[in-house]
């Protein structure tokens, strides 16, 4: 049988004659029978996107924001100067509110990161001057636990600088690269995001090509197989909120779920879907016959170090149970483009 064991067998011992019998029970895990729908007919389609005006736009008021000049001023605060403040949201029990405070935080008033009516309040402050105003979270913030929440902000103006952009013409266009002109300028933009948009199209319609035979295919997956996904998928989003400044609690209170009720209705799920997905792309690669050659190993070995200049991690490259990630991953690219064709 073509059994497809997901850990160490557990050997249990029936009968044991010295020199004449010996029988043995192995009880171990496998993949059930992968039963796979015709995946080479799918419905699934590129959804091209085109770059719009604004977007090119967008990207030259970051470039303009970016190339501005700050002038330290001694005046009332006003939209599109930058105040640079301390701050501290307390409930309404004058409890602090994770999350919410700062030192020196560079804020430009109009720019709409913070909240609904903080910044509002930041206009008309002098530099040393503090304030106390009360602000009401928006019900469809990110962060359930401040969902709809008044919170009072103490804040105080440490310094005030006013916002001197250059203009947007042929100039500027010069001090951002090798440009002619802003005509030139904005087509080297337009290109560029029109690789990322093709990038995001190729990427959506890889998932939607794999969730679509992944969604019709059965098969039974063993418990360990999701258990060790889970935790994987933990690991990532541990590493992902740390980026963003908050720790793995901290991320999980603002979901308003407790840690298991999040686990069963967000990690879980995904977790089972990568598993799946793994599972049906191997098998199609089996039936199909593809395999990843010495030469593509290698060739993706030498394109890794050639990133990774620490010795260290070239290193780690050459070690065996890395070689078998990286060669699965080959494999997976090759499934996938097979089924792109």
């Amino acid at each position: 049988d073509n059994l497809r064991p997901v850990e160490q067998p557990k050997v249990e011992v029936k009968k044991f004659v010295p020199f004449s019998t010996l029988e043995i029970v192995l009880e171990i895990p496998v993949v059930g029978e992968i039963k796979l729908p015709d995946y080479k007919k799918t419905s699934a389609k590129r959804k091209p996107i085109k770059v719009a005006a604004n977007e090119i736009n967008q990207v030259l008021e970051n470039l303009r924001t970016r190339s501005a000049d700050k002038k330290k001023v001694d005046r009332a605060a006003k939209k599109d100067d930058e105040a640079v403040i301390d701050f501290k949201g307390t409930d309404t029990k004058g409890e602090a509110v994770k999350g919410a405070d700062g030192k020196d935080y560079p804020l430009v008033i109009g720019s709409k990161t913070f909240i609904p009516g903080f910044e509002e309040n930041i206009e008309g402050m002098k530099v040393g001057e503090e304030k106390s105003f009360d602000v009401t979270f928006p019900k469809d913030y990110g962060a359930k636990a401040l969902q709809s929440k008044k919170v009072n902000f103490k804040v105080k103006l440490n310094k005030l600088n006013e916002i001197v952009k250059p203009k947007i013409d042929d100039k500027f266009a010069s001090t951002i690269g090798p440009f002619e002109s802003l005509d030139q300028l904005k087509a080297d933009i337009k290109k560029q995001l029109q690789a990322e948009a093709d990038q995001k199209v190729e990427r959506d319609y890889e998932s939607e090509l794999v969730n679509e035979i992944s969604d019709k295919t059965k098969v039974k997956i063993p418990e360990v197989l999701i258990n060790e996904q889970v935790e994987a998928v933990k690991q990532e989003l541990r590493q992902n909120v740390v980026q963003r400044g908050m720790t793995y609690d901290e991320y999980i209170a603002s979901s308003g779920m407790s840690e298991e009720e999040y686990a069963k209705k967000e990690i879980v799920p995904e977790a089972e879907r990568r598993v799946k997905a793994g599972l049906v792309l191997s098998e199609i690669a089996d039936k199909e016959g593809i395999v990843v050659t010495d030469k593509e190993l290698e060739t993706r070995l030498e394109q890794l170090k050639s990133q990774y200049k620490d010795e260290k991690m070239q290193a780690e490259l050459d070690k065996n149970e890395n070689k078998r990630e990286i060669a699965a991953r080959l494999r997976t690219e090759k499934t996938i483009n097979f089924l792109k064709k």
